[in-house]
């Protein structure tokens, strides 16, 4: 859900249980979460959003398809992890990489769409940096 304040959010919460409960589905509030992106520290205080019959928490981060979000675009972290993840996609097909069975080539292949493509380097064309993220 968007919004540019959290009138707009609660307004979207509300039209997301009624939607939902149009098609027969149901929001379960206790695993609903919301979190407000900004570098002002100050917006958007208030601690649940409240709708008719459920309550949504605010998070300060999350994890979703496998990249970590916070509330201030916050990314040393997630640019910090993704090599350690490449390490371990590395080490889970280390079998394959060291097979004489395989060309050299396929290897390479290999290594550049699976670890690289899928693991490394997944997402970062959308990470907002800083002048000092992107010198280091």
């Amino acid at each position: 859900m968007l919004g540019g304040s959290v009138l707009a959010i609660n307004k979207n919460a509300e039209a997301l249980l009624v939607g939902s409960e149009e098609i027969g589905l149901q929001v379960n509030a206790d695993k609903t979460k919301y979190m407000v992106m900004s570098r002002d520290q100050n917006l958007g205080r208030s601690h649940n959003i409240l709708t008719d019959n459920s309550s949504f928490q605010k998070v300060e981060e999350f994890r979703y398809l496998g990249t970590t979000l916070t509330n201030q675009n916050f990314i040393p972290e997630e640019i910090e992890s993704r090599p350690k993840l490449g390490n371990f996609s590395h080490h889970s097909v280390q079998n394959l990489l060291f097979s004489r069975l395989l060309f050299k080539n396929t290897k390479i292949k290999i290594h550049r769409a699976v670890i690289l493509s899928a693991v490394v380097l997944y997402g970062c064309e959308t990470w907002p940096l800083t002048l000092r993220e992107e010198r280091s």
